[in-house]
């Protein structure tokens, strides 16, 4: 019998799968998109779609909208679509696009250095009343975002919004995002330096500029002088923090590469000074060489943090200097590690001009555009025309007489805004959740609420800075991995083998100079309903088992796995 002859192709070499032609950097030559985001970007900028959505969608209505820039194109204005109600998490990552959307929106407002006035409050407290069914929750990167926006009502907000000099640009999408900054920048008695200036001139020079508005991925930023490090620098993709050199005075240190999600990584130093006003240069620099050698093949690997570890520290600034700055940067040193373990400005604290400022505590960032008009009624009527929003979800009143505060905390009080919060009010933090966000797979918000209500119940008397925070999806909007205590939303089984909303338990995160991802216990997770019993019985083994002066998360690295668990 003859022998049957094999496939010619089977003996072929094939090209590995996968294989490409580099990484997409536009530095390398590699223009030709590669992937759709990419191929969408190159059709039409971003920005463009503003006129679109004024002169063509608003008018014809949510079924008028083009694909592309329903889920791309419009994020470049603070725009997504929202999840649609009754879509449990099970299906968050099985239905298509147009199953989740909602045809209605979250809405981003941008507020660099989370500077406002009361009038600029008051008119966000009031554009949430009249468009957003009063939504209007407090983010960890300093903006305010709304929900339930019809697209009609869009240019309507934009031209409120802009009234009073706010603006959505590129509060989303693959741009230059919101620029964290110091909330008591300029006023607080133990600043370093105020990086105000420098805010204001990357804002006037980089945001809405079409040279910029096309990166590989989101770009995040943060300018503090602030001693309490007070921006989560060592998350975002550019920090300047305050330092002061012992010949030039006071500037910044400079850090690149930082940023969460399922990929974490801790921000790098560059070892070099940067007076405050040659901070916008840098930026400009380290953007560039994002949008330039940043890798648009796969967005997984599309952040900046990707090619600062494939670079390292050293090649980066070397590229920095000769290529973009044309000059190189003076060393300087690291910055000290900060006297407060809170860095949230909450309570009450004198200002530099013998004025104060009080900060507050919402739950889980949660308000509404009532208690948001309210707040700026309260700050007029004890002297302040200005509040600031911070990087933990909190807001600040600033200007308050000495003889005013006790009445302005009284009346914030009443509001259930509390300047004097447990460790666990003021500590828990929490994304947008599988009430609205379309990538999420448990609830979130009201979770973390009700958590601090019971663990204020049953463990009144603790008393140390604790961070717990929730998260519905692995993205980490809620920063899970450097939380005390950080909670990953996942479905579970209970007890009887029912799949329920639960989470996974990272523990021993932290921020500031001794940061560092969460340790986590082999098979730990936790349904929801058991959430506060668990936080309760690692909190009790903690108060039983540390060290004199040791915090929760040195001895999360060291206790067992069973103490954990």
């Amino acid at each position: 019998m003859a022998a049957t002859p094999q496939n010619p192709a089977a003996q072929t070499p094939r090209r590995k799968a996968g294989r490409h032609r580099g990484e997409g950097q536009w530095a390398a030559g590699h223009f030709t998109p590669l992937n759709g985001n990419e191929q969408f970007k190159k059709d039409d900028d971003g920005l463009n779609v503003r006129t679109r959505i004024e002169m063509i969608y608003s008018k014809r209505g949510f079924q008028s909208i083009d694909p592309n820039d329903l889920r791309g194109r419009m994020r470049w204005w603070g725009l997504y679509t929202q999840r649609k109600p009754g879509i449990d998490g099970g299906k968050t990552a099985v239905l298509e696009p147009e199953e989740l959307d909602d045809e209605y929106f979250m809405l981003r407002v941008r507020i660099d250095g989370g500077r406002l006035t009361t009038a600029q409050l008051r008119v966000i407290g009031e554009i949430s009343q009249e468009f957003a069914r009063g939504t209007a929750d407090l983010t960890d990167r300093q903006n305010v975002q709304y929900h339930w926006i019809r697209i009609e009502d869009v240019p309507e907000i934009w031209n409120r919004l802009e009234a009073v000099g706010l603006s959505t640009t590129e509060a989303c999408g693959d741009t230059p995002r919101v620029i964290l900054g110091s909330p008591v920048a300029g006023i607080a008695e133990d600043e370093i330096i105020d990086g105000t200036p420098a805010i204001d001139e990357i804002q006037r020079r980089i945001i809405g500029d079409p040279a910029f508005s096309n990166l590989p991925r989101k770009f995040k930023s943060a300018i503090s002088g602030s001693p309490l490090l007070d921006v989560a620098h060592e998350i975002n993709d550019i920090a300047f923090v305050g330092v002061v050199h012992p010949e030039h005075g006071p500037g910044f240190d400079l850090w690149v590469g930082g940023g969460l999600s399922t990929n974490p990584k801790i921000g790098q130093r560059l070892g070099a000074w940067v007076p405050l006003d040659e901070v916008p240069d840098v930026y400009e620099g380290v953007i560039s060489i994002f949008r330039d050698y940043g890798y648009r093949r796969l967005r997984t690997r599309a952040r900046l943090k990707f090619l600062v570890a494939d670079w390292g520290t050293e090649k980066f600034r070397e590229v920095l200097e000769t290529e973009y700055l044309g000059r190189p940067l003076l060393d300087g040193p690291a910055p000290d590690q900060p006297v407060e373990r809170w860095r949230d400005h909450v309570g009450v604290h004198r200002q530099k001009d013998g004025l104060f400022y009080v900060g507050f505590a919402p739950r889980v960032g949660r308000v509404d555009g009532a208690t948001l008009t309210k707040i700026a009624e309260v700050a007029e009527a004890h002297g302040s025309g200005r509040v600031r929003t911070t990087a933990e979800q909190k807001m600040v009143v600033l200007d308050v007489a000495q003889d005013q505060v006790d009445s302005l905390v009284t009346a914030l009080e009443a509001l259930d805004l509390a300047v004097r919060p447990s460790p666990f009010r003021r500590g828990t933090m929490a994304c947008t959740g599988i009430e609205y966000c379309k990538l999420a797979i448990v609830e979130t918000k009201a979770r973390g609420a009700s958590l601090i209500d019971e663990l204020e119940r049953r463990i009144p008397e603790f008393d140390e800075p604790i961070t717990i925070n929730i998260n519905g999806c692995p993205n980490a909007c809620a920063r899970i991995q450097v939380a005390d205590i950080g909670l990953k939303g996942q479905l579970v089984l209970d007890d009887d083998g029912r799949q329920v909303e639960g989470y996974q338990v990272h523990l021993g995160g932290a921020l500031g100079l001794e940061a560092g991802f969460g340790r986590k216990v082999r098979g730990l997770k936790v349904t929801a309903e058991g959430l506060p019993d668990y936080v309760e019985r690692v909190l009790t083994r903690f108060q039983q088992e540390r060290e004199d002066g040791e915090r929760f998360a040195a001895w999360a690295s060291r206790a067992s796995e069973e103490a954990l668990s």
